[in-house]
């Protein structure tokens, strides 16, 4: 029983920075190709902060918890995809890449703010500041798995696969040949990426970039 405490005390603290990431990575890419002509997330209400919109069970909460159970070096999940039409943008191949970019812009801004309260938080002048040192520690810590987890969303998401968002930049930048071949990998991304993760593939390419923006950043 004390074993289970800390867990449900990690699950609660890392729950929420979770919930806000990937709804926020997801309201970003709906209102980027909203202001670029396409309503098609605003139609289908996904244009709002409320959670229920945008969490999909197992991308947010079945996925992370097997990373956290099975004790994965890095934690990520994701809301429901934003339904885009990039055929009702500006210019579509341009704009495919705005709105592609935008979920993981955000993630790296969280993760900035995030970086600014731990930064704050191990000051002198807030240690002489009065606040709990309970209080203290709690907000440490939901800024650190904050850090972590949009660091983490952001790198992931640029890989260059689709239907990640990296694999829609990618191919809105690439040359016509190339782009509609990754293009067709698109009904095949998600088993690539599988097999990337099995295989520890997928930890030794996040995990120096994740190093790298988190040194950056502190």
């Amino acid at each position: 029983m004390e074993a289970v405490v800390p867990l449900l005390q990690k699950i609660i603290l890392l729950a929420f920075p979770i919930l806000i990431a990937v709804v926020l990575h997801e309201l970003a890419h709906g209102y980027v190709a909203y202001r670029l002509g396409d309503p098609t997330a605003a139609q289908a209400g996904r244009l709002t902060l409320n959670p229920i919109a945008h969490v999909d069970p197992f991308g947010t909460v079945i996925l992370p918890a097997i990373l956290l159970f099975s004790g994965s070096p890095f934690l990520f999940g994701y809301a429901k995809p934003v339904p885009v039409n990039f055929r009702n943008l500006y210019q579509p191949r341009r704009d495919m890449v705005l709105v592609a970019l935008a979920g993981p812009l955000v993630n790296l801004i969280l993760a900035g703010v995030a970086a600014i309260v731990l930064k704050s938080l191990l000051s002198s002048a807030f240690m002489k500041s009065g606040i709990s040192p309970n209080n203290a520690m709690m907000i440490l810590q939901l800024a650190h798995a904050s850090l972590l987890i949009n660091v983490s969303l952001a790198v992931f998401n640029m890989l260059p696969v689709p239907p990640l968002d990296g694999g829609r930049v990618a191919t809105g930048l690439l040359p016509p040949t190339p782009a509609l071949a990754l293009a067709r990998l698109e009904p095949y991304g998600m088993l690539i990426i599988l097999l990337l993760m099995t295989s520890g593939a997928l930890d030794r390419i996040l995990r120096p970039m994740q190093a790298f923006l988190i040194g950056t950043l502190l």
